[in-house]
């Protein structure tokens, strides 16, 4: 019985199943795509990454212009002092006591304006003795006129008589001497009063002169006395006694001195165009323009002193302020008138087969750089000129390695 069961068994299993079963599973292949991409992927990162050609590692600066064009570019940089044509120490005409003063620093005055006065007494007695002295010259012509009347009739009675022969020719004459006498002390004391008159006028300028006025418009920049002091128009020899009321400086009289060296006076010429920076204001630029070049040398600085007008009136400058100027090229026509200049670090500039040349970089990362032929200029601080093969803007490498060549590339750094 055991052995027909066993049998049974044998046979189910030998059984094929005809019953359709589920779908086949497509995951393992997805999962072998998804692979064979991501390694794609790394391949292409990777070549990206070391298998192309980055470019060389370069530092690099803009071209700037240097004054080309329209503007007019320095021959020759000084510094000098601001100075003042019309400057004036004014004091009294006389000796005497000040009474009042009538300025202070930074104060505009007028031409003519009182700034101070001084103790009028004896200014006003010598007046009032010349006065008193006119009064009695005046007083001494009329009496010479009452008695020159009297002796004229006295003579022409004397004159009729003498003809009647009343009278001895000797009365007549001795009237007509008197009347003649009297005729020329007429005319001195008529002397007499124009004299007085004069002194009088004296006195009146006397009595004017303890008034001391403004010789001009200006700014006042020093007091020099207060009131009870003496002051003089000469020098005390070191005593107590003031030479001067106040210091009046006229601000449109400005202008600019400067001391250049013997050696750079032929760069100067007058009419010359100036730009002058004051150290108070270094950002700001004034226009200028040279008045002079004195004809003397000093032997022991080796300088020349040149004389610069200012274009610019303003109240911020004033005098003794240091001023540095650059002396600009005469401005050309526009016939005339070269490309625009421009500058770059001397380091840019390098020889490559005998010829100077700068790399401008391009754009594009890497960028590709281009070599270009230069006619470097003068030498300005650590850059220089370049007259032609660059233009203002353009980006240059900064010590160009020697390996870098015309259309190589490189990788800028920041």
């Amino acid at each position: 019985m055991n052995n027909q069961n066993n049998q049974a068994d044998l046979l189910k299993e030998l059984r094929i199943d005809r019953r359709p079963g589920p779908p086949p599973s497509r995951r393992g292949l997805w999962i072998a795509i998804a692979v064979v991409v991501a390694l794609l992927l790394a391949a292409l990162a990777a070549w990206a990454l070391f298998g192309r050609d980055r470019g060389i590692e370069v530092r690099t600066t803009q071209v700037v212009a240097t004054g080309g064009g329209t503007a007019s570019a320095s021959v020759l940089d000084a510094s000098g002092y601001v100075v003042a044509r019309r400057m004036a120490t004014v004091s009294a005409k006389i000796t005497g006591r000040v009474r009042e003063v009538l300025i202070e620093e930074g104060m505009a005055v007028e031409e003519g304006q009182v700034m101070a006065t001084l103790d009028p007494i004896d200014a006003d007695a010598q007046r009032s003795l010349s006065a008193a002295q006119l009064a009695a010259a005046r007083t001494q012509v009329g009496n010479v006129q009452a008695q020159l009347k009297e002796a004229e009739a006295n003579a022409r009675r004397l004159e009729s008589l003498v003809q009647q022969q009343l009278v001895s020719r000797a009365q007549y004459e001795q009237a007509v001497a008197e009347r003649d006498s009297l005729r020329a002390q007429l005319a001195s004391a008529q002397r007499n009063v124009e004299v007085a008159g004069d002194q009088l006028k004296i006195s009146d300028i006397g009595v004017d002169n303890t008034v001391v006025r403004a010789p001009f418009a200006g700014m006042v920049v020093a007091k020099a006395a207060q009131p009870g002091e003496i002051v003089s128009p000469l020098s005390a020899g070191g005593g107590f006694t003031r030479t001067g009321i106040g210091t009046v400086v006229d601000m449109d009289s400005l202008e600019i001195e400067v001391d250049v060296g013997e050696a750079y006076i032929g760069r100067v010429e007058p009419k010359m165009p100036v730009e002058a920076t004051l150290n108070a204001y270094p950002d700001w630029k004034i226009p200028a323009e040279v008045i002079a070049i004195v004809p003397t040398a000093d032997r022991g600085k080796a300088t020349v002193k040149v004389r610069v007008a200012l274009k610019e009136k303003d109240p911020r400058i004033v005098p003794d302020m240091g001023v540095n100027v650059s002396f600009l090229e005469t401005e050309r026509s526009a016939d005339e008138r070269a490309p625009q200049e421009v500058r770059v670090p001397a380091d840019a500039i390098v020889q490559r087969d005998g010829a100077d040349v700068a790399f401008v970089v391009g754009g594009g990362d890497p960028a590709v750089v281009e070599r270009r032929a230069v006619k470097p200029g003068r030498a300005v601080g650590d850059d220089r000129q370049v007259l032609s093969g660059l233009s203002a803007g353009e980006t240059v490498v900064l010590a160009p390695p020697a390996e870098l060549e015309d259309g190589g590339r490189v990788r800028v750094l920041q």
